[in-house]
Order: C-alpha cells, then sequence, then structure tokens
C-alpha cells in the first residue's frame, strides 16, 4: 500500500502517550554537568557603573562566574546582525536583559550566588511603547514600501473616502518545552551543543562566532522540541550561547534551561502594531485606492523584526485585487527583549489590518461585509496581480470563497444572526468571513534550499537526515512517508535521524511554512538516486543477464508505484516498480524479489547505497529596493466562517461555531495536515481574542505565567468546528502537488475577531466600530460601554484604536542603515 495521502499518525504519538519521547532536559546529566543561570537587569534602561560578583565567585559549589569581559570573541551576536549583546557591558535594554551568567554544581549553589551579586545601574528613561518610539525617532532600519498606480491621486477622486487606525498586540510562543541547551566540549576546542532549536545552522553559527571558534569546531543537534512556533528561530541562541560559554571556560557539559516564568520575560513576542489606513472605494465597495502604514515594536534590536515586517507589506492587501496602493512598514526600536518570529511571521497582523479596513466599508456602506470582500477577491483571468509584481496562478480564493460561504449557510446565518441581535437585550450575535492568500517560500532568495542524506542497510531499512527540525507539527512523519513510498516500504522500515550540522551543513530554518517543501523534496532527490543505481540494477537481473541463483521469486501480480513525488524525468529503467518491499518490472510483474535482497546484491557488486539530495526552490526572486519581484513559490488559500456571542453586560465572548475550508493541494499526511489547521487556528484565535500582553509602567511583563496569561483552553475552542479541505490536485511544482500548512491556518482566526466587530456594528447602523486586537472580554465591554453612550453615527475620533499622531514615514537621521539584502526570513 502506498504511504501518500494516508493518514498516518504522527511518529512520535506513540512515545509521547508512553512519556518516553526525549527532550533536552529528559538527557541524564553527565559526569561533571553543570547548571547554568543568568542574573538579569532590574531595570529597562540604564547605565552600567558597576557589577560586583567577587562574593558570588567564592559560594560553595559555584565553578564560575562570568561577565562580558569573559567572553573570548565577540560579545554581539544576531540572527542577521550581530546588535545584541550577550552579556550586557555599559548600557541596559531592557528588564532582565543577562549581566553576569553563573556555572555552579547545584541549583541552590546559584541562588546562593544570585542573592550576592551588586549590581548598580544608572536609571535611563525607557521607550516602552510604538508611540513613544515615534516621538523620539527610535527605529531599527528604514522604511519600506511597496507601491502600485497612483494612491494619491485616487484617494483624492474615490466616490468614499474613510481613514482610521488599528492597535494589534503582540502574543507569547508559549511553547511547553522551555528554551534549553546543554553543551559538551570536546578535544581540540570542539564543542557539541544539543538545543531546543528552529535552526541548527544559526546555533552553530553564533556560537562559532562568540566563542572564536571555526564552525567545524562546533556541532548543534537537536533531536525534537516541545513547541517553538518561531519562537526557537532565532532566539534559542541565548541559552546555546551561555551554556557554551560556561563549557568553554570550565571545559565541563553545561545545562541551561529556563523557567517558564524567566522564559516570559527573556525571550521576545509576536511583534504588536500599529496600522493607520487611508481607503478610497465605490458605493458599490470596490476598493479603488489604499494606503496602509504599519508601526511595529522591534524590540531592543534587529532580530527578524526587519524580514517580519517585508511579509507584512507582502500580506498587506491580503486576498483582494486593489489597483492603487501603497504600504510602509517602519519597525520601531523600545526597551524590551527583541521580538521575533511568531506563526505567521508578521503575516496575522497584515491581514488583520486588512480585514479591519473592509469591515469598516461594510458598515460605512451599511452592506454585509462578504459582499465586500467577494467584489474584491483576486481573479483568475483579471484582477490577478499583486502589488509587488507576482501573478497569483491557479488561484482558487475564488472557490473557497465560496465553497465555505454555501457550506456555511453564511447567508441565512448572517441574517438570523440580525433578527437575533434586534430582540435579544443580553447578548449579540456577529459572524465574519475571512479569506488569507499565504506566500510560501522565505522571502529571502538564499534560504530556499535544502539538502538531505539518505542511507540503506544491508537489512533493508533506511536512515533520512535532513535540516528540518521537528516541533510537534509533524514534518517527521511526512519525510517518513516520503521516503518509504520512494523505496515501496512500509514507514516502520524508515527511520528519521536527529537533526545535526555534522549531517546537514548550512542548513535554513525550520520556517516559512516551507520545511516539508525544502527537505521533503531534497530527500526525494537522495532517494531517486539511489533508486535510479538499484533500478539499473534490477533491470540487470530481471532480464537474466547475470541472474544471482535465489534472488528471484515468481508469485502474484503486484500493483505498486514509480515512487510519487519524483522531481526528476522518467528513464528506461522507470518501469522498475518498487512496491510493498517488493522490486519487479511492470511489463512482466509475475518475476519479482524482495528489496532487501536487492540491496543485499547491490552490496556485493559494490554499487553506493546513499546519496545527498540537494533542492533549491525555482522561480524565487524579489528586488527590495524596487519593492516588486517573485518572493513566493506559491500560495496557500483558505477561509473561514466564524460565528460568535457576546454577553452584553460582561463583554464575555464565546465562538459557537467555525466552518473553515483550506487548499492544500494533495495531502501526504491528512491526519496530520487537519491537526495543524486545528492548532493553527486555535492559536490564532488565542492571539485575536484572550492573549494579552501587559506591561508595567516601568517595563516588567507582568502576564508571565499560565496564572496571568490566557491562552485558549478546551472549553475555547468551538462546539461546532467544522473543516473541510478543496480538490485540488493541481500544485504539480511541489512534492506530491501538496501545499504548505502550518502558518495559514493561523490567519484565518482573524475571521473571529471580525465577527465581534460585525457584532458591534449592529449595535449602530453605518457606525464604525472601535475593536482593538485582541478582542479581550475587557476590550470587548469598553467598546459596548462606548456604543451605549457615544450617539450613532459618530465615534470620538473616528479611528479604530488609540488616537495617534503618526508621521508620514520616512527614513529617520536617528535610524540605523542596515542593509536589507542581508535581511531573513
Amino acid at each position: 500500500m502506498a504511504n501518500l495521502g494516508r493518514p498516518l499518525p504522527h511518529d512520535s504519538a506513540r512515545e509521547h502517550v508512553r512519556g518516553e519521547a526525549v527532550y533536552l532536559d529528559d538527557l541524564p546529566p553527565l559526569l561533571g554537568e553543570l547548571c547554568v543561570d543568568v542574573v538579569g537587569s532590574p531595570v529597562a534602561h540604564g547605565r552600567v557603573k558597576l557589577i560586583d560578583v567577587d562574593a558570588a565567585r567564592k559560594v560553595a559549589g559555584v565553578v564560575g562566574v562570568y561577565l562580558a569581559a569573559d567572553i573570548p570573541g565577540d560579545n554581539h551576536f544576531g540572527a542577521v546582525f550581530h546588535d545584541e549583546e550577550l552579556l550586557a557591558k555599559e548600557i541596559i535594554h531592557y528588564i532582565g536583559q543577562p549581566v553576569a551568567v553563573i556555572a555552579a554544581e547545584s541549583r541552590e549553589a546559584i541562588a546562593a550566588a544570585k542573592a550576592l551579586i551588586k549590581c548598580d545601574v544608572e536609571q535611563l528613561p525607557p521607550v516602552l511603547t510604538i508611540e513613544e518610539a515615534i516621538a523620539k525617532g527610535q527605529f531599527i532600519g528604514p522604511t519600506r514600501r511597496i507601491a502600485r498606480g497612483d494612491v494619491a491621486t485616487a484617494l483624492a477622486a474615490a466616490e468614499n473616502r474613510l481613514s482610521g487606525e488599528l492597535a494589534i498586540g503582540g502574543q507569547e510562543h508559549f511553547y511547553l518545552e522551555t528554551q534549553a541547551a546543554l553543551a559538551i566540549p570536546g578535544e581540540a576546542g570542539e564543542i557539541t551543543i544539543h538545543s531546543s532549536t528552529q535552526n541548527p545552522s544559526e546555533i552553530q553559527a553564533v556560537v562559532a562566532h562568540c566563542l572564536s571558534l571555526r564552525l567545524n569546531q562546533v556541532v548543534c543537534v537537536c533531536r525534537r522540541m516541545g513547541g517553538g512556533f518561531g519562537g526557537k528561530e532565532t532566539q534559542a541562541a541565548l541559552p546555546a550561547l551561555l551554556a557554551a560559554l560556561v563549557a568553554v571556560k570550565t571545559r565541563r557539559p553545561a545545562r541551561f534551561v529556563l523557567g517558564h516564568e524567566q522564559d516570559f520575560r527573556l525571550t521576545g513576542k509576536r511583534h504588536a502594531y500599529r496600522a493607520c489606513y487611508d481607503v478610497g472605494f465605490t458605493s458599490e465597495g470596490r476598493i479603488t485606492a489604499l494606503k496602509t502604514d504599519f508601526y511595529s515594536d522591534g524590540g531592543c534590536s534587529a532580530d527578524l523584526s526587519l524580514a517580519v515586517m517585508e511579509r507584512t507589506l507582502l500580506h498587506a492587501e491580503n486576498a483582494y485585487f486593489v489597483p492603487n496602493v501603497e504600504f510602509t512598514g517602519t519597525v520601531c526600536r523600545t526597551n524590551k527583549p527583541s521580538n521575533t518570529a511568531f506563526r505567521g511571521f508578521g503575516g496575522p497582523q497584515a491581514v488583520a489590518a486588512m480585514e479591519n479596513v473592509i469591515e469598516e466599508i461594510a458598515a460605512h456602506l451599511g452592506v454585509d461585509a462578504f459582499q465586500v470582500r467577494r467584489r474584491n477577491c483576486y481573479g483568475i483571468e483579471t484582477n490577478n496581480v499583486t502589488p509587488y509584481g507576482q501573478m497569483v496562478r491557479k488561484n482558487t480564493l475564488p472557490a473557497v470563497f465560496d465553497g465555505v460561504a454555501a457550506s456555511s449557510n453564511y447567508s441565512e446565518r448572517r441574517a438570523a444572526a440580525a433578527k437575533f441581535n434586534a430582540r435579544s437585550r443580553t447578548h449579540l450575535r456577529g459572524i465574519a468571513l475571512t479569506p488569507v492568500k499565504f506566500g510560501i517560500s522565505f522571502t529571502r532568495a538564499t534560504l530556499n534550499q535544502g539538502n538531505a542524506l539518505v542511507n540503506i542497510f544491508l537489512d533493508g531499512t533506511v536512515q533520512v537526515s535532513t535540516g528540518g527540525t521537528e516541533m510537534g507539527q509533524g514534518l517527521t512523519i511526512k519525510l517518513l512517508q516520503l521516503v518509504a513510498d520512494q523505496f515501496g516500504l512500509p514507514v516502520a522500515s524508515v527511520r528519521v535521524m536527529p537533526t545535526s550540522t555534522e549531517k546537514n551543513h548550512n542548513t535554513s530554518p525550520t520556517a516559512a511554512s516551507a520545511s516539508t517543501d525544502l527537505n521533503g523534496t531534497a530527500a526525494v532527490r537522495a532517494c531517486e538516486q539511489i533508486r535510479g543505481r538499484l533500478a539499473e540494477l534490477a533491470r540487470e537481473r530481471l532480464s537474466g543477464a547475470s541472474s544471482v541463483a535465489g534472488l528471484f521469486e515468481a508469485g502474484p501480480r503486484v500493483q505498486g508505484t514509480r515512487g510519487p513525488g519524483s522531481v526528476t524525468p522518467a528513464t528506461e529503467e522507470d518501469h522498475i516498480i518498487f512496491a510493498d518491499g517488493l522490486v519487479f518490472d511492470e511489463r512482466d510483474p509475475t518475476r519479482h524479489f524482495s528489496f532487501r535482497q536487492l540491496i543485499a546484491d547491490a552490496y556485493e557488486r559494490r554499487i553506493d547505497l546513499g546519496a545527498r539530495g540537494f533542492y533549491a526552490t525555482p522561480g524565487v526572486d524579489f528586488n527590495r529596493e524596487t519593492g516588486q519581484g517573485t518572493p513566493f513559490f506559491y500560495y496557500t488559500t483558505g477561509a473561514a466562517v466564524a460565528e460568535v456571542l457576546i454577553d452584553r453586560f460582561t463583554g464575555e465572548l464565546g465562538v459557537e461555531r467555525v466552518d473553515l475550508l483550506m487548499d492544500l493541494g494533495r495531502m501526504i499526511n491528512p491526519a496530520i495536515d487537519r491537526g495543524q489547521v486545528i492548532g493553527g487556528f486555535v492559536q490564532g484565535m488565542g492571539w485575536v481574542t484572550t492573549e494579552a500582553l501587559v506591561y508595567s509602567p516601568k517595563g516588567e511583563l507582568w502576564s508571565d505565567s499560565a496564572t496571568t496569561y490566557k491562552i485558549p483552553n478546551v472549553s475555547d475552542v468551538p462546539a461546532d468546528f467544522r473543516i473541510a479541505f478543496l480538490d485540488n490536485a493541481g500544485n504539480h511544482e511541489n512534492v506530491y502537488a501538496s501545499k504548505a500548512v502550518g502558518e495559514p491556518p493561523l490567519l484565518l482566526a482573524v475571521s473571529v475577531w471580525a465577527a465581534v466587530k460585525q457584532a458591534l456594528a449592529s449595535l449602530a447602523p453605518h457606525r464604525r466600530p472601535r475593536l482593538d486586537l485582541p478582542a479581550t472580554n475587557e476590550e470587548i465591554l469598553r467598546r459596548l460601554t462606548e456604543a451605549a453612550t457615544v450617539g450613532a453615527g459618530s465615534v470620538s475620533d473616528g479611528r479604530n484604536g488609540p488616537s495617534l499622531t503618526l508621521p508620514t514615514p520616512t527614513v529617520p537621521p536617528a535610524a540605523v542603515e542596515l542593509p536589507f539584502g542581508a535581511i531573513n526570513d
């Protein structure tokens, strides 16, 4: 039986249930292993006057206390620009920023040492919000711009025109396994880092850079992660670096595992945004011009903020064709931990801003927002080119729109909600349909590459190694299915090995929803090389040119395939079929032999039973200076209908039903993809409803635990949750005609927020309701109160968020000039 297209369970599911799946801190302590921890800054911004660690170094069990001066290489690191300090030396940039690292025999010794360290810091005024950063001109990098047409003229001539802004909150990753690293020194200055990371090659690079090592002296290994969601793409570097520093200094193994609250406070989040828009449109709801200025909270350093903003600009129109657009993006520098990648990578903020504009237009015109959405949807033959010049090929957006609208009975339920709101004095209903068009590829073309190593052993079993990391998303089981199918084997005969820079070098991060595309195709290409050699041998044997006694077996006809997912042209050997552990010629399947027998014969003939495959995504090319090009290989599309119920007295929100339709091409594993759709949507639902980051006036994160930060509970998942997939096997360019699934479903959760906004709009037709994101119960109650106190047709400032005075984006004189050609995604 073919493995591809089957809903096989996650490869670690049995180990998870049994508690046998090994995560980094499950690795048993090594002989002489040290505990590692940090001492952090007590203020958000300040000048270091004194760090006294003498008393701490004398504590029994303390092996070392290290400051910035003790780092053998560069004290600065970063994913793209080395603009973040490993240990603060002169200036403090956020509360908790490490100023010293402690290595000790026990946690008790570390606690005692921490209490004795004196950190004297002269406090400076911090910048904690986007508004403060704009007022002070504190930015990271220049303002970016993507434009098409003549926006100014089109806005001036528009039949209708609206302007406003949307405040969008950040989000904590809340992975179950915190940031963690184990560093093991070796001979001749070598070091091995076991890291909970999405990016082993980056860990290798930053450790070598900061500790003055060569890349070939550093090996990074990752077996699996207990969640990542983007938070371990770059920010796994800090614990890895500090553990490695201790290992290099002491020549002993060192482990640094953050506690959950410590992880909350030290790591960056999804970027908070302010989106300011000016839109022109006809009385039929067709958008003629749109100008949106995005401002993000980048935190204290660049990290991936510039690339996140770039993806925002590339998704700012979402699923809609707008003839005249101008999108600008500016990253603000604040005194917080550097914000970073998060599932969606700037796309969610863009989609939220665009869908807010749609809701505003609908409220102004007094029409159903779905009419506005459908009227502006990207077309198939016309109106199918993005603002950056890429054609939306094989566009399934119209089919997705119409399909989910019909299957969910959207129109009837919308009318029923209006009737309910007219008569209910205690509750409000809202229903909204929002789409997504998510570009699949890293926007930095260099990162669109992957390599894989495949080895076959004499018992017919297979090992595969790639640069992709498993964080629970199901990459490993998909690799197993792809490789097993190439050789006609059951998945039990294939094993995916722990990711290691020793086996797969110069790898891209497991991110951008592209890991199966890159690593899966590379693995298939490695398999095809081996299969080609084996097929040639099998053809020779089956022709009788050089038969071996006992090699052939007679038997019934066996159905097989040529290996779905093949990415190379057919050859004469393509008539050789690998299926059900057997090998035969499809023109005479009655004679066949086992795969294991063929491997044994290949070994005797000294035929190479291993191969390295490489894949580079074709056709991706984007010019950052002009804002034009083809940054994406293809698009994953979908749409969701969300229905909510709101308590008018408390603002309590319930998501009653969700209907979701996605185009994922031909799925490699429907069960894994379905799980990703559910998990992504619910995580996005948390972002748009309950997950509010709360800071003190001094910049301290108050919502730093599961008791103060509210992720969705089981009871928050819609009781009626309907998921369907578009029947589409037309994405032939990609491995097995599949499409990426990791990030796009999260963006569909904007439908929940839009449903809340639509419910508020029903209180006063033609009035534009204010609603910030997330739509927490408190935020909803605030807007309900406004609706009761402000007359219909007006809101205090006509905007959709706190009133801001924002300058026209420019490259500010104080901005750090950074070369965008190096931007990571």
